[in-house]
C-alpha cells in the first residue's frame, strides 16, 4: 500500500465511521455539527468535528469520492505531510469562514468534508493546472482550472442567493485555504505557475470586492 492509498484511506474510513455514527445517533449528530451559537459558546471541537460529518449516503460519497480523485496529485507533487495540512487547514477555514458570514444568526448548522475536499482540489489544480476532469452527465474533459474558477464563483453566488440547503462558504472558505498553504507549502509555484495562480485569485478577490462594497 502506497502512501497514497494509506492516508486516503485513513480519512475516508474516519469519514465513514464517524458520518455513519452521525446517521444513527441524532445525539452524536447534534453535539459535534458545526453550529454557530455552540460554537460561540466555546465548543471549539464543532469547528474540526463538523467536517467528519455528513447528512446522508450521496453527501458522503461525493466528498470521498471528489477527494480520493485529488489527493493523488497533491501527495505526488508535495508530500504526505503537505496534504494534511493542506487538508485539515481549509477545513477549518470553511468553518471559520460560515462562522464569519453567519456570526447572526445562531441556529445555523452545517456538516461535510467539503471545505477539506475544495482545498485540495484547488491545491492540486495550482500544481497540475493541465489536468482535464471528466463531470458526470458531460461527455468532454474540462480543463480543471476552468472547473476550479466555476465552482468557486458558482458557490460565491450560492452563498450570495442563499441556494439550496449547500454550506457555500464552506466551500469558498476551503478553496482559499488550498489555495494560500499550496502557495506557502510550494513557493516555487509563484515561478512555474504565477499565470494560473494569479487567474486562480480572481474568484477570491471577487469575494472580497463584494464584502468590502456590502453585497455578501
Amino acid at each position: 500500500m502506497g502512501k497514497l492509498d494509506l492516508v486516503t484511506i485513513v480519512i475516508i474510513v474516519a469519514n465513514v465511521i464517524i458520518s455513519y455514527k452521525g446517521f444513527g445517533d441524532f445525539g452524536f449528530f447534534e453535539k459535534y455539527k458545526f453550529n454557530v451559537g455552540a460554537v460561540q459558546r466555546g465548543e471549539k471541537v464543532r469547528l474540526f468535528s463538523s467536517g467528519f460529518l455528513h447528512v446522508d449516503n450521496a453527501h458522503l460519497f461525493f466528498n470521498m469520492f471528489s477527494l480520493y480523485f485529488f489527493a493523488e496529485v497533491v501527495i505526488n507533487l508535495m508530500s504526505v505531510s503537505s496534504f494534511i495540512i493542506i487538508y485539515v487547514g481549509s477545513l477549518l477555514m470553511g468553518s471559520l469562514v460560515s462562522l464569519y458570514f453567519h456570526k447572526q444568526e445562531y441556529h445555523y448548522s452545517a456538516v461535510g468534508a467539503s471545505g477539506a475536499v475544495m482545498g485540495i482540489i484547488y491545491a492540486a489544480i495550482l500544481l497540475q493546472p493541465g489536468m482535464s476532469l471528466y463531470i458526470f452527465f458531460i461527455p468532454i474533459p474540462i480543463p480543471a482550472y476552468i472547473f476550479g474558477i466555476g465552482y468557486l464563483l458558482y458557490s460565491i453566488y450560492g452563498m450570495k442567493k442563499s441556494l439550496g440547503n449547500i454550506g457555500h462558504d464552506a466551500h469558498v472558505g476551503g478553496a482559499v485555504g488550498g489555495y494560500i498553504l499550496t502557495l506557502i507549502l510550494a513557493p516555487w509555484l509563484l515561478k512555474t505557475n504565477l499565470f494560473m495562480i494569479v487567474l486562480l485569485a480572481i474568484p477570491i478577490v471577487l469575494l472580497y470586492v463584494l464584502k468590502k462594497a456590502g453585497k455578501m
